[in-house]
């Protein structure tokens, strides 16, 4: 029957919850990493394992709650581990991409001090370091409102988790070499639910109630259409935001984002096709898993249900119908609508445009002209201990150069702590683009075919723009996001699409406040780990 997913059965992966002097609680979490065999394809590979699981251990929380992660890296080879859409305020040395934390090497450890300040929703975690990503070692992430927070839906009767990606049935080492020899990557092989395709995900209703599926593209590269033969799904939430409750047949979800969506289990008593699968695709990728009622009295039947494959203007019209639900709650008691973003004076005008070149005969990718680079010391480090020589902030212009080559360099971009920004992402490339930003949420003000140009602000959303971490940009498009910079520190803009992230698309937003204040910044942990030019330094 496969892998199943009961309603009564929610393994929480924490070891502890205390209540300590009345702070915010904290919760242990112990990770081993592996590798180990898998069949996500049904073809044996070598996946990465955390404590034996693939997916990894989901992590269960509340609103501001303090996760204390020990992973300990059983690899041969350094890891990291970041934390996707988690905000990390005043925390960045926390983040676990390079630029702000070394990576965990061979046979040691290190403990992660996270706390979910002030956030609700869904996300999840993955390797950031080299190709790890495409051998497994992601999970999922629930932020639970508390207690007493009013949430704008009544409780379901479970909360599932659904990690969606495509997939490749390649070795990651052997990925890896591909692009360090500069050549670009075929196409992913097949998409997985959890892990698995084909069938062998089950999650188990009971007729006529309600449930919460938390979707998740943890994929590569490829947006994933997502649809419950004959169900619809009514969206509630989209990374940490409670959204306008709409209802979908199906709902695109780009590499790198998360959506929360209601179903209700009111269909006759059988099971029905949960169904993925790619857009803007020459070749339509499919995976399915089953809804499977408790009093089931058939098993899935008909043709897998199909969705849309090439359709840009239908992706594009859902994703202007996501909204912010202004009237409810989000992390505070105090309703989502309550911050007037559109009335607040834009500082800052920041255009990222997105481009493909040959560098010294090999493929890489871009923003503005430049290709990143990583440094021999985290660039969070070199800041902190005052590093000559690491990175240059202004590597990266505000503006796109209107040059088709690239250069390669340490990408850093300085910016005003607390100013109010406003970043383009313009795409002139025939692909859909995924766009993330560490730290922070963002107002995705407007998106739109063609070139942007100040008049294209007539049309932003002032209103109830949906504030998120992770935005799409359609072929020869644009999109435009607002961003208020209050979390001092290193921050990753990067490509979701993780061989472009992996060839440079990519940068760093150094956000920093002269004051030196630990209400602006925390400390250095004291359990940094310290390396490149900061090796043999004191932390504190």
């Amino acid at each position: 029957m496969g892998f199943t997913w009961h309603f009564g059965a929610v393994v929480l992966s924490l070891a502890l919850v205390a209540l300590v002097n009345g702070e915010d609680p904290y919760r242990f979490f112990e990770w081993n990493v592996t590798y180990g065999d898998i069949y996500p394809l049904g073809i044996k590979q070598r996946g990465i394992l955390i404590n034996g699981q693939f997916p990894g251990p989901e992590i269960y929380s509340v609103t501001n709650d303090n996760l204390i992660i020990n992973v300990h890296n059983s690899l041969p080879e350094p890891f990291l581990i970041t934390w996707n859409g988690v905000q990390q305020r005043r925390n960045s040395y926390q983040d676990g991409v390079y630029g702000t934390t070394c990576p965990i090497p061979p046979g040691k450890n290190f403990t992660y001090t996270l706390q979910v300040k002030d956030q609700i929703g869904s996300f999840f975690y993955f390797p950031s370091l080299a190709f790890h990503k495409a051998a497994g070692g992601f999970g999922a992430i629930k932020i639970l409102s508390r207690p007493r927070i009013p949430v704008p839906f009544p409780e379901p009767a479970a909360d599932y988790s659904v990690l969606i990606g495509d997939w490749y049935n390649l070795d990651h080492k052997r990925l890896q070499a591909i692009l360090d020899y500069g050549h670009r990557l075929p196409n992913p092989q097949g998409l997985l639910i959890n892990g698995r395709g084909g069938n062998d995900t089950w999650f188990t209703v009971e007729q006529g109630k309600t449930y919460r599926l938390r979707i998740s593209n943890v994929g590569m590269q490829n947006t994933l259409n997502f649809r419950i033969q004959g169900h619809q799904m009514k969206l509630v939430e989209v990374e940490g935001t409670h959204t306008v409750q709409t209802t979908y047949d199906s709902l695109d979800v780009h590499v790198g984002q998360s959506y929360s969506v209601l179903i209700t289990a009111d269909q006759a008593p059988q099971d029905y096709y949960i169904v993925t699968s790619t857009r803007f695709t020459s070749k339509v990728l499919t995976s399915t898993a089953v809804l499977h009622y408790s009093n089931s009295g058939r098993q899935v039947s008909g043709p897998i249900p199909g969705g849309p494959t090439i359709q840009t203007g239908w992706s594009l019209s859902q994703a202007r119908t996501i909204r912010t639900n202004l009237t409810a709650s989000g992390p505070r008691p105090n309703p989502q609508g309550s911050y007037h973003y559109g009335l607040v004076n834009v500082s800052r005008t920041i255009r990222l445009s997105s481009s493909a070149a040959q560098v010294n005969g090999k493929q890489r990718y871009g923003m503005n002209g430049v290709s990143f680079i990583p440094a021999d010391t985290p660039l969070k480090l070199a800041d902190y201990f005052k590093i000559d020589g690491v990175f240059k902030v202004g590597s990266i212009q505000d503006n796109p150069t209107g040059q088709k080559s690239l250069y390669l360099d340490t990408a850093v971009m300085g910016a005003d702590f607390r100013a109010f920004v406003e970043i383009v992402f313009e795409n002139p490339e025939n692909i859909v683009q995924s766009w993330h930003l560490d730290g922070y949420y963002f107002w995705v003000v407007g998106m739109d075919g063609g070139k942007w140009t100040p008049d294209s602000r007539r049309q932003y959303n002032l209103v109830d723009a949906v504030s998120r971490h992770t935005t799409q940009v359609y072929p020869k498009s644009w999109t435009a996001v607002y961003v208020a910079l209050d979390n001092v520190g290193m921050w990753n803009v990067r490509s979701q699409f993780w061989t472009r992230q992996y060839l440079g698309q990519q940068f760093y937003l150094r956000v920093y406040s002269p004051v030196g204040s630990v209400r602006d910044e925390y400390p250095i942990p004291k359990n940094a780990l310290l390396c490149g030019r900061a090796a043999g330094r004191t932390s504190r």
